[in-house]
């Protein structure tokens, strides 16, 4: 087991070999930005799929002769995504001031904590929280059906495709984070590239000719009706909270600044440029594209069928004709796909990057369980990354794999992230003050507004979606809060039990026994050992037979017993329900209500066999005894093993 260990997860790593996982700028655009630059796979589909919604409900909403034709409406999403662009350039400014204020890494939770309080740090970071696993199982989900776009073949197994690549994922996190960026580098590059190839391309065939509208778009211009007045805005925040999802993962750079390499402030913030820089780029040049083509997309009512996507119909539209692609485009429009599913599965690194570690964070502050803030072998918060691909792999089963259904849940955690950590920002640049401290408090501001005023879009918009990751952050700030209570609490009777005046106890030694064996004999040698006045005797549970009087087992014990373990007492416990456990808890219980000042010290004598799987052939009931006497007070529990196949020196 240890040498399979090593091979899949590598040698381990000590404490100061940290320095060599420090990251370089092109491999940390790839762990830190996957995220961010992948979501334009489906944030242009999303705002499409949003708009499409409206064209066919608009007979619930204000309805104009001459209000918006049903082609017009799908161009709405062009102001969308240029909004979005400007929000995308408010919020890039905002966390490189971020960077270098907190060159320690920025996230929300800790911006939130110097600056706001408890109460926000906690609500930032339960958000953050629930978005990294949306964020890798709304990204894997998404690759897979870009897979299956391309491969029809594979149509039906998403759910067990996407369980196989989040563990993929999980394993090379767990081998360490500079490796995983390098490995992961490849897809994001190779995505980048064919996106900027696609656009070029696409944009070159659009001033070449007129370009095909795609069917279901003639049909929509052709139906569709109009809508002005005030549900012309309620379409458009309905499509801009859902093309918001391009968003997601802008902040990833800011939390894991530590990971960059010296000057990590420094490049840290020339990453955010290029990674702002490549994201508005494909977006706004995929959502332009979408609109010159005519490619559209609406979601499917049934959750457990996954549609062609939305890139994928546009990469189709752009190297064929009709729709139809053949020689050399079907090789580039595979290799499309191929890219589009790689750097999909491999964003959810940035959750695996940062969830472990902002976990961590609220782990050393109390909020969190203290197992999460241990670094495994690898010099990686192993019990976080185990965590997150527990949870995102329910997800992904509960909502078979379906991005229709798992998109709508996304973006209003990491929302309310971005509002409080720019929020945060404000207070920190007014309390510190410092070189035109002013035009920085403005710009962070700015960048409260503006996340807050779309916070409050995807709340009304999306308020099924949103409204369970809102009670989802509210049970976990609750949770937090308890944990951290717990702590406190421990703490604090530790503390007080120092001054506490330590009287001796009399203690009691009894050895629990089923019969006699060498190993009865060597845990009866030991309790004699221990016993502070020779107070030891021997505890054995009999089952009465059908007319009440002794089991035959139990008179042979008793014969038995002077030529073994002269000198030690033995005493039978009745059980009529053929209950073992219950009756030494009933003793023990007794002893406690008699004997307050008596300290009770339990010997459990326990096989101890050679391999794994014997050993679950034993010790069953003593596993179920100790784990029962654990609660009870003055209550000690010794375990002396008796190894079966002794090992040789």
């Amino acid at each position: 087991m240890p040498n399979f260990r090593r091979l899949l997860l590598g040698r381990r790593l000590a404490s100061d070999e940290s320095h060599h996982t420090r990251l370089n700028n092109p491999v940390a655009l790839a762990v830190f930005s996957s995220d961010a630059l992948s979501s334009v796979a489906y944030a242009t589909q999303e705002i499409m799929a949003s708009l499409s919604m409206a064209l066919h409900h608009t007979a619930g909403v204000a309805v104009v002769a001459a209000g918006v034709a049903g082609h017009a409406l799908f161009g709405l999403s062009i102001p969308v995504a240029l909004g979005i662009v400007g929000l995308l350039i408010i919020l890039a400014s905002s966390y490189r001031q971020t960077i270098r204020a907190y060159p320690g890494g920025g996230g929300a939770y800790i911006v939130a904590k110097d600056n706001l309080g408890e109460l926000p740090a906690l609500t930032a970071g339960s958000s953050l929280l629930v978005d990294y696993v949306l964020t890798v199982a709304v990204s894997v989900s998404s690759g897979i059906a870009a897979i299956t776009a391309a491969f029809p073949v594979l149509a039906g197994h998403n759910v067990s495709l996407t369980l196989i690549a989040i563990a993929f994922i999980a394993i090379m996190n767990l081998r360490g984070v500079k490796e995983s960026g390098a490995l992961f580098a490849v897809p994001t590059y190779g995505f980048i590239l064919c996106m900027l190839a696609l656009l070029v391309l696409g944009t070159a065939r659009s001033l070449s000719g007129a370009p095909v509208t795609a069917q279901d778009v003639q049909a929509a211009a052709h139906q569709g009706t109009g809508v002005a007045g005030l549900a012309l805005v309620w379409v458009f925040m309905r499509a801009f909270s859902a093309g918001c999802t391009a968003l997601t993962g802008v902040e990833a750079i800011s939390n894991g600044v530590p990971a960059f390499k010296e000057p990590a402030a420094e490049n840290a913030s020339r990453t955010m440029l290029w990674m702002v820089g490549l994201l508005l780029t494909m977006f706004l040049g995929i959502t332009l594209l979408a609109n010159h083509y005519g490619v559209v997309y609406q979601h499917n009512a049934d959750p457990s069928v996954v549609q062609e996507t939305l890139l994928s119909q546009l990469a189709r539209q752009i190297l064929g004709t009709g729709g139809q692609v053949a020689g050399l485009g079907k090789v580039f429009y595979y290799t499309v796909q191929g890219f589009t599913f790689a750097i999909l599965v491999v964003a959810a690194n940035t959750a695996y990057a940062d969830f472990p570690r902002l976990a961590a964070l609220m782990a050393k502050d109390g909020f969190l369980p203290r197992q999460f803030s241990s670094q495994g072998d690898r010099l990686v918060f192993s019990n976080g990354i185990l965590i997150l691909t527990g949870m995102a792999g329910l997800l992904v089963w509960g909502f078979h794999a379906n991005t229709d259904v798992l998109l709508p849940l996304y973006a209003a955690g990491v929302f309310i992230g971005f509002t409080l950590s720019q929020a945060g920002m404000v207070r920190h640049w007014i309390r510190k003050k410092g070189l035109r401290w002013q035009g920085k408090a403005f710009v962070n501001g700015l960048g409260a507004l503006a996340t807050g005023i779309v916070l409050v879009d995807i709340l009304i918009t999306k308020y099924r979606g949103a409204g369970i990751v809102v009670l989802l952050v509210a049970i976990l700030v609750t949770l937090f809060y308890n944990i951290h209570r717990h702590y406190i609490r421990v703490k604090a009777k530790l503390a007080a039990s120092r001054t506490e005046q330590v009287y001796p106890h009399k203690t009691r030694v009894m050895v629990l026994i089923s019969g006699i064996h060498h190993g009865v004999v060597h845990a009866l040698s030991f309790g004699k050992s221990i016993a502070a006045h020779g107070d030891v005797e021997a505890i054995t549970v009999d089952f009465p037979d059908d007319s009440g009087r002794e089991s035959a087992a139990l008179d042979k014990l008793r014969s038995d017993w002077p030529t073994y373990c002269e000198g030690v007492p033995l005493r039978a416990l009745r059980s009529p329900y053929r209950k073992i456990v219950e009756p030494i808890l009933d003793e023990v219980d007794r002893i406690r209500r008699n004997e307050p000042e008596v300290m009770q010290i339990l010997i459990v004598p326990e096989f101890v066999t050679s391999s794994w799987w014997e050993n679950l052939l034993h010790n069953q009931t003593a596993l179920r005894l100790k784990a029962s006497l654990l609660v009870k007070p003055k209550t000690i529990v010794i375990s002396v093993p008796y190894h079966l196949d002794p090992a040789e020196d």
